[in-house]
């Protein structure tokens, strides 16, 4: 492990910029994610459409090739941003399928009756679903989120296939110097092994606190 700790400083840096991928696309993850599942159990047929048809069709895409379309695609239509900001919206955009769908299933754990007291206190259904809703449906999805987080984490290594240069990018740079792939990726690894570990440790927790005060 000498020869990582020869280029900390290297390491480090692109520590930095998987966490900054990992929190910046989390965030719009699941602002979006939280649209979408509106849209999804939405009294309107048409957004319940829309929103079906968004998770349905990024579960199903991989994301590298949206990663390379939208890096190679939008400056072709003018639209140009820096290899970082792109992957952060791309992979936001991604994950947000698999938050509504978590969330989603969230929301149908709730009991109808909440959302027909809501109604009968006069809430419109935006009100219902932010203050009454999604509130308690939160409470049976931190687990899922949590591994939504760790499969996030792991996902941002595809950002250097357009050239952000993340944990995983400093390693193959370090291994071209070095020539030391065991140590180089089985040090990189571990340091994936113990984010993974942390989101873990923290949803459990959390998990936890939400059950004993529900």
């Amino acid at each position: 492990m000498s020869v990582l700790l020869d280029h900390l400083p290297v390491i480090w840096q692109g520590l930095v910029v998987t966490l900054q991928l990992t929190v910046a696309s989390f965030l719009g993850a699941a602002v979006l994610g939280v649209l979408v599942t509106a849209m999804r159990v939405s009294p309107v047929g048409v957004l319940r459409a829309l929103g079906t048809a968004y998770v349905e069709a990024f579960q199903n895409l991989p994301l590298l090739v949206l990663l390379v379309l939208a890096f190679f695609g939008l400056p072709e239509i003018g639209i140009k941003a820096e290899p970082l900001v792109t992957a952060i919206v791309v992979i936001s955009i991604y994950e947000a399928a698999y938050i509504a769908e978590a969330l989603r299933s969230g929301v149908n754990s709730v009991g109808k009756g909440q959302g027909e007291a809501a109604r009968a206190l006069g809430l419109t259904f935006r009100q219902s679903l932010w203050y009454v809703i999604l509130p308690q449906a939160l409470r049976t999805v931190v687990q899922p989120l949590g591994n939504i987080i760790i499969a996030l984490t792991m996902n941002t290594l595809l950002a250097g296939a357009i050239s952000v240069v993340d944990l995983t990018e400093e390693a193959k740079r370090i291994n071209l110097v070095e020539a030391q792939p065991i140590p180089i990726f089985v040090g990189v690894g571990l340091i994936y092994a113990l984010i993974a570990s942390g989101v873990g440790f923290v949803t459990g927790r959390l998990e936890r606190r939400l059950v004993m005060v529900r």
